[in-house]
């Protein structure tokens, strides 16, 4: 499967959105505190794969519609 570089960027979106919450969770684990700005680059990294997804879903759904 050949992969484009726009779902190259969501690989690396999601392996880093992965990351950032891994570490947030391994910090807030061990007691250390964690800086404000961690989750709210979790949330923005979930929240722009889960408007790809949705946008990746309606488009399906708008060609598959549109053939038959």
């Amino acid at each position: 499967m050949k992969m484009t570089t726009f779902d190259m960027m969501r690989v690396w979106a999601a392996l880093t959105g992965i990351l950032l919450a891994a570490l947030y969770f391994m910090r807030v684990y061990e007691g250390m505190p964690a800086s404000d700005m961690l989750p709210m680059l979790i949330a923005a990294i979930g929240g722009f794969e889960l408007f790809l997804l949705s946008q990746e879903f309606w488009l399906r759904k708008s060609r598959r519609g549109s053939h038959g």
